[in-house]
């Protein structure tokens, strides 16, 4: 694949990374407003789980974070996320699509991590090689 093709895979990449960080707030939201014990408790767990996931990806794994974590802290925050995502879907609309979704967000992020420049490495001689980043925003 040349580097054109690399870099559209990227983005395609960057941007699949996006809609499943919004529906693991949706599964979570979801999930919540179905389990919570009446309306009170529905709205607290409804909008609760979703609201922590997102202070916890906001502030330890997003590319602007206010604390910045080794690689392996951002992949363990992002790790509870999708999976409590993913639980969380597969109570609500069955096991097998929980399973779906955990598999598709392990798929994106060894995606991106495979790409991910490494301390050392060189690129190629066209100058956009595997461990070169295609340029725009710098993943996490």
């Amino acid at each position: 694949m040349g580097s054109r093709g690399l870099r559209s895979a990227w983005y395609a990449n960057e941007g699949l990374a996006f809609l499943l960080e919004l529906a693991a707030l949706a599964w979570l939201a979801w999930w919540g407003w179905t389990v919570g014990p009446g309306l009170v408790g529905r709205l607290l767990l409804g909008l609760g789980s979703p609201v922590l996931a997102a202070v916890l990806w906001g502030r330890y794994a997003s590319p602007r974070a206010a604390v910045r974590l080794p690689l392996p802290g951002v992949l363990a925050v992002k790790a509870v996320v999708f999976l409590g995502a993913a639980a969380a879907l597969g109570a609500v609309a069955g096991r097998l699509s929980g399973v779906g979704f955990a598999v598709l967000c392990a798929a994106n992020i060894a995606f991106a991590e495979a790409g991910r420049p490494r301390p050392g490495a060189t690129a190629g001689a066209t100058g956009t090689g595997p461990t070169q980043r295609p340029p725009g925003p710098t993943p996490r």
